[in-house]
């Protein structure tokens, strides 16, 4: 039996169940949306990225809280620098024109393949009439993700997120192993700390760079490191930042950074740490398992994020 034969035998069910007159019932239109609230206090006058106001996760919902990202195109062909064009647009259908800058940003976009390769993090430029545009490097083919994470003037932050579709044949990668080290250009993040489900965890990453401990780590979008979680099931998405900022008098350069993340479920996690070290900015990936309890089982190991004592690299980072 089909999906639509499935559909229509329930919905004839409930017709007998509560009387209801399927041909001839009137058409019942959506409930109004809810009125955008006021922005989250946040210490540089922003809402913290990816914050919701309910328990659904960011980037699951291309249309939220009376706005809707909508891309010019949702199907491309595969192109190292295919620009990519799109809009937020308010409850009225018009394109927002004035955003809360968050991160030194006004808006971030990230874009990864649904297997979780070719992840890209880039800020689109907004002309005067309400259009973002960015290039993509899309040379491999796939359905892709595109996640909006931004603050409209007024509004709470916002993560929205739409498929985007590259033509051609699609290679589908295995989610690389849970590892807690990731090496990439000739450095070697390792994570530390623990995630429980549906509370803010500490996590750190040491960086060291052929061995030594990186202590010179430079400023990028305003913090020592910008770490983006995705939810491997489902590509939930969490924005997160480190404890503190460049300049105060607790933040340190390097080689740790220390982030609050808060995982909604357990289950496997993609994480992307963009941080910038003598001009170059790379990305560290990582693949972290959260399990259902904080602890496991005696004898067991308790797929938490603890790091191990001693870090081992890994070819996994890209």
């Amino acid at each position: 039996m089909n999906a639509t034969t499935k559909f229509a035998g329930f919905a004839l069910g409930l017709a007998a169940v509560f009387g209801i007159a399927l041909a001839t019932g009137a058409a019942i239109g959506p409930e109004p949306a809810e009125p955008a609230h006021d922005s989250t206090a946040h210490e540089d006058g922003a809402a913290p990225l990816g914050s919701r106001s309910d328990d659904v996760p960011g980037g699951m919902m291309a249309t939220d809280r009376g706005y809707t990202l909508r891309l010019d195109t949702t199907q491309t062909a595969a192109a190292p620098n295919v620009p990519l064009r799109f809009r937020i647009l308010n409850r009225d259908g018009a394109p927002v024109t004035r955003y809360v800058r968050s991160h030194d940003k006004d808006l971030h976009l990230i874009v990864v393949r649904r297997d979780m390769v070719a992840f890209q993090h880039v800020h689109p430029v907004l002309d005067g009439n309400g259009t973002w545009s960015v290039p993509l490097d899309l040379t491999r083919s796939g359905d892709y993700r595109v996640f909006a994470d931004f603050t409209p003037e007024g509004g709470d932050n916002l993560t929205l997120g739409a498929d985007l579709r590259v033509a051609g044949g699609y290679d589908p990668q295995p989610l690389p192993p849970a590892a807690m080290t990731s090496t990439v250009g000739g450095y070697t993040g390792t994570l530390g700390g623990s995630v429980i489900p549906g509370q803010a965890s500490k996590v750190t990453v040491s960086m060291h760079r052929d061995g030594k401990p990186v202590t010179d780590l430079q400023p990028y979008l305003g913090a020592y490191g910008h770490l983006v979680a995705l939810r491997a099931a489902d590509l939930a998405y969490l924005h997160v930042h480190p404890d503190g900022h460049p300049g105060d008098s607790v933040t340190a350069p390097g080689p740790t950074i220390t982030f609050s993340v808060t995982a909604p479920s357990a289950g496997d996690y993609r994480l992307f740490l963009d941080f910038q070290h003598e001009d170059v900015v790379r990305t560290a990936e990582f693949t972290l398992t959260v399990a259902p309890h904080a602890t496991a089982p005696a004898g067991e190991p308790a797929h938490t994020g603890q790091t191990n004592p001693q870090p081992v690299p890994s070819d996994h980072g890209h």
